[in-house]
């Protein structure tokens, strides 16, 4: 089967990993590159470029038409809704959740000095650096993982953060890992995702880690029951527990200053989900997205 992917360096380790488990279940592959619009325009914001599925559309279009197989995908870059047709068949075991810091003088974030620069695309990360370090000036940068670490090797940046998880992946060393309670992570992060055509699905299920599809499913759901248009940093992080699904979802203003946190437990990850979402909602977060949309 062709195997599609994004063509940077870190996408093609996560397309051998995905090639991995699939030949485990006797499916052999040949990897297809291909580069997004996020590859394209590496200056642009998220949000102006088309935000959470940037990554992602290019290579569902070529799945559609035919060009492949099969698609990989960070979980975390997959938009709420996919396309029709389609369905994310198989989970990886899940890596490393949380994110890194990587600093110039490879010293933690509360060590860097007053003022500090960090580095990063993502307002979810941003509002939480700015609640644990109001004096930091965070720059919003763009770009694959060498990309990133060499601003921080220029002296352009201070410091950046990254996913451990892809660091780990290339053989990199952060200067931290942030602690999952100060740093709560993207819905997905850490995990991988085959999609494939619905025709396909049983077959590519054969190599699904259900402990994780029932974690980030929950995410996913979480993420889907508060809509397209929460634009709001968000973070949430779900595990197993005595044999169910226990999900922390978080929302934070842009600026990190006003958090709301709700955990909930359960058996079936839509529904978790979903009451998550339902009482951040209830407890602040609708306040906190129309704040944010008439910003």
């Amino acid at each position: 089967m062709r195997l599609g992917g994004r063509s940077s360096k870190l996408s093609r380790v996560q397309a051998t990993l995905a090639s991995n488990a699939l030949a485990a279940i006797g499916i052999e592959t040949q990897f297809v590159p291909i580069t997004t619009q996020g590859d394209r325009d590496r200056t642009s914001s998220l949000r102006a470029i088309g935000g959470q599925g940037v990554f992602v559309r290019a290579v569902e279009s070529a799945l559609l038409d035919g060009e492949i197989d099969v698609a990989v995908h960070s979980a975390k870059d997959v938009p709420p809704l996919i396309a029709d047709g389609t369905t994310l068949a198989a989970y990886l075991a899940r890596g490393d959740v949380r994110d890194a810091l990587v600093s110039r003088d490879g010293v933690g974030l509360l060590d860097l000095p007053p003022g500090a620069k960090v580095g990063t695309g993502s307002r979810r990360r941003a509002a939480q650096l700015w609640r644990l370090r109001p004096d930091l000036e965070i720059g919003d940068i763009r770009g694959n993982v060498d990309t990133r670490l060499g601003l921080v090797e220029r002296g352009d940046y201070d410091a950046v953060i990254v996913a451990a998880v892809g660091l780990q992946r290339l053989g990199c060393a952060p200067s931290e890992l942030m602690p999952i309670d100060l740093m709560m992570p993207s819905p997905g992060q850490g995990a991988l995702v085959i999609q494939c055509r619905a025709a396909d699905a049983d077959r590519i299920a054969m190599a699904n880690h259900a402990p994780t599809a029932q974690a980030v499913s929950a995410e996913r759901a979480m993420l889907r029951a508060l809509g397209a248009g929460c634009s709001l940093p968000l973070a949430a992080i779900g595990g197993m527990r005595s044999g169910e699904i226990l999900l922390i979802g978080r929302l934070l203003s842009a600026d990190g200053s006003e958090r709301v946190e709700v955990q909930r437990s359960g058996s079936i990850p839509a529904a978790v989900g979903r009451e998550v979402a339902e009482t951040l909602l209830e407890r602040g977060g609708r306040q906190l997205m129309d704040a944010d949309a008439q910003s």
